[in-house]
């Protein structure tokens, strides 16, 4: 039994001071893969440097987070792309459209997600997309770039019951699943099983999401055992079938 992280920034500066021991106390809890998601120019260099420092574990996507997107966005994602030719990925990542935070650049991130889509198609890359009180525009853009064309992760899902249908209906992707699902707010875990198991996948969103008993603190890969936890309980299976569907359900999109 062992699980794959499917959406993790340990690259980032909250893991500074100890990523070796992090990654020892996930190694530990039988975390052997971490998905690593790229956010703008300013993470590559971070992303690069753990994954070249443990390339059998860490695997890098590349993509331009929509909350990075800015009026001028032509540079960056030209330099975002340029990056695309020159090193080996495992996705397009981590992209999509954020209206929590700020509406100003709606119609640029509509327009930055549809290209990296495109990117996808052309590089035959899946894509892990970030949606925050956006889905009816991200669903737009998919259909209108190609949604049978594409596969991927819907990461860090948390919606209704109506867009777990809308998702499933694409039947090339997947539901990132993550500490949210712990949360005693967290409605969609009453509807989650609705959703065959082959269709999802785990993911800490580390250091954000910590799940339950956790909450509060920074996240780290190793707590994903509370969420598959969590998913053996909602679908009424062992814990090891849980981690051996997730896991080749990973294994298998990202080609690791």
């Amino acid at each position: 039994m062992y699980f794959v992280d499917t959406h993790t920034h340990i690259f980032l500066e909250e893991f500074d001071e100890d990523i070796d021991r992090v990654l020892e106390r996930a190694f530990m809890s039988e975390v052997r893969h971490f998905c690593l998601p790229n956010v703008d120019e300013s993470t590559i260099g971070r992303l690069h440097r753990l994954c070249d420092a443990h390339p059998s574990c860490c695997h890098p996507m590349m993509g331009l987070h929509p909350t990075s997107v800015q009026a001028s966005f032509g540079q960056e994602l030209e330099s975002i792309r340029n990056w695309l030719g020159k090193r080996a990925y495992i996705a397009i990542g981590e992209i999509g459209i954020d209206l929590y935070w700020d509406q100003t650049f709606v119609k640029e991130q509509m327009a930055v997600f549809e290209e990296q889509l495109r990117w996808s198609i052309d590089l035959n890359l899946p894509v892990v997309i970030h949606n925050r009180d956006a889905f009816p525009q991200v669903m737009e853009c998919l259909h209108k770039v190609g949604a049978d064309r594409l596969r991927g992760i819907f990461h860090s899902f948390g919606g209704s019951r109506e867009e777990l249908e809308e998702i499933l209906r694409c039947k090339n992707f997947l539901i990132g699943i993550n500490g949210v699902v712990t949360f005693k707010n967290s409605t969609f875990r009453n509807y989650l099983n609705e959703a065959p198991l082959e269709r999802i996948v785990l993911e800490t969103d580390a250091p954000y999401l910590s799940p339950v008993p956790f909450r509060g603190k920074r996240n780290e890969p190793s707590y994903i055992i509370k969420t598959a936890e969590k998913l053996a309980e909602i679908y009424n299976l062992p814990m090891e079938e849980i981690a051996r569907k997730t896991t080749e359900n990973a294994l298998q999109l990202f080609d690791l």
